[in-house]
């Protein structure tokens, strides 16, 4: 996937691609608050198959849905196929930098967050991107 380019107004065949060919996802931002749409969504791709290393330096060391939170991305020692981001759009283009620092194959920023410069770093970085979408509401979707 590195090397594809940026995915801009993503269309139904790359997103699918993506979802199909990913096997590990970091959670930035994950949450142990069953409010928030990380929680959920961490659980959700749980069990939709994927490996999940949640990331959030608040709460690092504790669990979400039995998975061990990490401080950051470099943290567990692996590079993972996608990062899904649930942090503020001021944060989304340092998030870039340390995804490809990371090796990360991909990066996802969930609705609501929107970074030219988030896109334009990992256009140059050659990171597959995905904005304005939402990962378990795509994935239902296209499992269907």
């Amino acid at each position: 996937m590195r090397g594809e380019g940026c995915w801009r107004r993503d269309g139904e065949t790359t997103i699918r691609n993506l979802l199909t060919s990913t096997r590990t996802v970091a959670v930035v931002g994950a949450s142990l608050d069953p409010w928030r749409p990380s929680f959920g969504i961490t659980r959700y791709l749980i069990r939709a198959g994927y490996r999940v290393f949640p990331v959030n330096p608040t709460i690092a060391g504790r669990t979400l849905h039995g998975e061990l939170v990490h401080p950051s991305l470099g943290a567990f020692g692996q590079p993972v196929d996608l990062v899904n981001v649930f942090r503020r759009s001021e944060a989304a283009a340092d998030l870039v930098d340390e995804a490809v620092q990371a090796g990360a194959k991909a990066i996802w920023f969930q609705l609501g967050i929107h970074s030219p410069e988030a896109t334009r770093r990992a256009a140059e970085a050659g990171l597959p991107i995905v904005m304005g979408h939402c990962i378990s509401v795509e994935h239902s979707r296209l499992a269907h």
